[in-house]
């Protein structure tokens, strides 16, 4: 298994001399783009962000500084790529244990809404959108209940399905990881099953997917979409919704299992036990 190298005495001192140009608007482009590349061989480099005076204050103008250039969209590339170094950094913030709960607590993920709204598709938008996705991916990693109440506290969802409907295959890929990551926890299954009309939002945009899928296939997209389907089958009001007729006819009648590589044995094993599920339903099942 392998570890990070260890930064020398030097390397360390560079690295506490870009943390501290972050607080300086004539070097802190450089310094994003220096810490960006530092942040997957410095395992303490959250911390190190997160205690450094003014730091993620310095981060945070970075993103604020773009929000009146999403509407009309007039974000250039070059600005695109100095936020997305930002971001980059916060996502090491967000998936460090240590830093992980003060992140929530200052509601950091709020500030990144903005970009997961957009809907341009131009290239810029795109990186940014995915960027900010991979920020709330890191979140949801590692089974975090802390992260997952404080997602469903906010707009994550119908952002989510916008972007698994709308968004690049990339995009859709990580909102719907995040999303699978949601109905993983048992709050969160809950919370989606509450009402027939939260429901409904979440397998429409699924149905949809597997219907795209089927043009234009994805391996990695389909296993995301499959494990939310066998989720929302372990709740008894969703099972008998599905059942009624709200499950693609892919799912149903097993022809979805062609789209599935030959070497991709826990989709094909999902699919089994989906439909073992659906078929195990009981007579008297709970509803909507």
């Amino acid at each position: 298994m392998s570890t990070s190298p260890v930064p020398s005495t030097v390397e360390r001192e560079k690295l506490y001399q870009w943390v501290q140009n972050l607080l300086s608007p004539e070097h802190r482009e450089e310094a994003l783009v220096e810490l960006s590349k530092k942040r997957e061989q410095v395992p303490d480099l959250a911390p190190l962000l997160w205690h450094s005076f003014g730091t993620i204050s310095a981060l945070l103008q970075e993103i604020i500084a773009i929000y009146p250039l999403i509407t009309p969209p007039q974000l250039t590339a070059t600005q695109s790529n100095s936020v997305c170094n930002a971001l980059a950094l916060l996502q090491c913030v967000a998936s460090h244990p240590d830093t992980r709960s003060y992140f929530l607590q200052a509601n950091i993920p709020l500030f990144l809404y903005p970009f997961l709204h957009t809907t341009s598709k131009q290239r810029q938008f795109e990186y940014l959108r995915l960027t900010s996705l991979g920020v709330v991916g890191a979140l949801v990693k590692p089974d975090d209940k802390e992260v997952i109440q404080f997602l469903l506290n906010t707009e994550i969802i119908p952002l989510l399905l916008r972007i698994m409907e709308h968004g690049s295959e990339l995009s859709k890929t990580v909102a719907t990881f995040i999303l699978q990551k949601i109905l993983l926890d048992d709050h969160g299954l809950s919370y989606i099953c509450y009402t027939f009309e939260r429901f409904k939002s979440v397998t429409s945009v699924l149905q949809s997917m597997v219907d795209c899928l089927q043009r234009e296939p994805s391996g990695r997209l389909l296993k995301h979409v499959v494990r939310c389907y066998l989720r929302l089958s372990e709740n008894p009001r969703a099972k008998e919704a599905l059942n009624r007729n709200l499950m693609p006819s892919q799912l149903k009648d097993g022809t979805i299992i062609q789209m599935v590589k030959a070497d991709d044995n826990s989709t094909r094993r999902w699919i089994q036990m989906l439909q073992r599920n659906l078929s195990n339903a009981p007579k008297t099942a709970s509803q909507f």
